[in-house]
């Protein structure tokens, strides 16, 4: 996708006022989605479009479009913390008219995310972005999580809905805490609370200081994930603390990690029996599901789909409800009804649905 060759500043004018893109769209006279294209960077608004917008706004057509090549090389935000790799590529969005740097880490990760610059940590905390020639399209929507099938949605959102969305995986603490602090829309969790033999609630309750609403996304299967064929012959948790067992651990504050934790501890096992459990700590289910399918490890716990994706020998564990976790400030917000809509489409559904191991029966509703 070719970002457009013009600087705009309709989306910053338009938030001051307080106005949504729909008011701003209809006293200009175009469309909702083409104002959000335009405010994206994927179209060039026409010379009566931007006479249109400038005198709606109140300024001039120089105020508001500049080309791309007459702005600043270098620009400086706010820290998300989230991402890896700063110094490095990094992407950046507006979460509530605030701008934040998210790093893109290792082409692992994100090699297909194009970057808007390389970004450098400052002594206050902030980021000096040195931007790169084309910058991308300015995210509509920020959402993290570790469900690799969000990337489904994201695809959906952007044929469909003309929308952006950055994808962050990350941990569901990570999520949870990223969205308390405003630096992302949406958050993806899978958190079992012992204490009151529940997912989820008790941890949103916890972590986040404004009400949310909790959306069903899928209920899927947490397996252990072993080489293809099982040559190790292993039968459960507890073979993870054989010798020859290499197995490769999620990081702190993932919902795999809590999983086997909780696991270990019903079994009387501990960490340390297991050969790198404390020395290892991958960034997500399909980081683990590469490493066992490359021979990095003998095992892994992770969602059976990706798995089954890798041709990998899964034992199965636990199911567990996968939520989104969206602030109730942001329920109408054009991106966040687009993605809800999305969410209860069959033909998403199916789509999620043949990855094997989910259950997308409440995809969509209130959890």
């Amino acid at each position: 996708m070719t970002s457009s060759p013009l600087h705009s500043r309709v989306r910053d004018l338009r938030q001051t006022r307080g106005w949504s893109q729909s008011r701003l769209g209809d006293q200009a006279g175009i469309t909702r989605q083409s104002l959000a294209a335009i405010e994206a960077g994927r179209s060039v608004p026409s010379t009566e479009v931007a006479l249109r917008l400038a005198r709606v706004l109140g300024v001039s057509v120089d105020e508001l479009f500049r080309l791309r090549d007459t702005t600043p090389d270098t620009v400086v935000v706010e820290a998300s913390g989230l991402g890896t790799g700063i110094p490095g590529r990094v992407r950046m969005a507006r979460v509530t008219g605030r701008r934040f740097a998210y790093g893109l880490g290792s082409a692992a990760g994100h090699g297909g995310t194009p970057a808007d610059g390389h970004g450098e940590p400052l002594p206050d905390g902030r980021i000096r972005v040195r931007s790169l020639p084309w910058e991308p399209p300015e995210p509509d929507l920020v959402v993290a999580g570790c469900d690799p099938a969000f990337g489904l949605v994201a695809d959906h959102l952007r044929r469909e809905h003309d929308l952006e969305v950055l994808w962050l995986p990350a941990g569901s603490r990570a999520a949870l805490e990223a969205l308390e602090r405003g630096v992302v829309h949406v958050a993806g969790v899978h958190l079992w609370d012992d204490a009151t033999g529940t997912y989820n609630r008790p941890w949103v309750e916890r972590t986040v200081s404004f009400t949310t609403s909790r959306i069903s996304f899928a209920v899927w299967e947490q397996a252990l994930l072993l080489e293809r064929g099982n040559p190790l012959g292993i039968g459960g948790i507890e073979d993870l603390t054989r010798s020859e067992v290499r197995f490769l651990n999620r990081e702190p504050g993932s919902g795999s990690r809590m999983l086997l934790e909780l696991e270990l501890a019903r079994r009387g096992l501990r960490g340390r029996a297991i050969r790198g459990f404390f020395e290892t700590a991958a960034d997500g289910h399909e980081t683990v599901a590469g490493s066992v399918a490359a021979g990095a490890a003998n095992a892994a716990v992770a969602i059976r789909a990706v798995g089954e994706a890798r041709g990998l020998h899964t034992l199965p564990l636990v199911e567990e409800p996968y939520e989104l976790i969206v602030p109730d400030h942001f329920l109408e917000l054009p991106a966040i009804e687009a993605l809800l809509r999305t969410l209860s489409r069959p033909a998403l559904q199916r789509q999620v649905e043949a990855l094997g191991g989910y259950d997308v029966t409440s995809m969509g509703r209130p959890a």
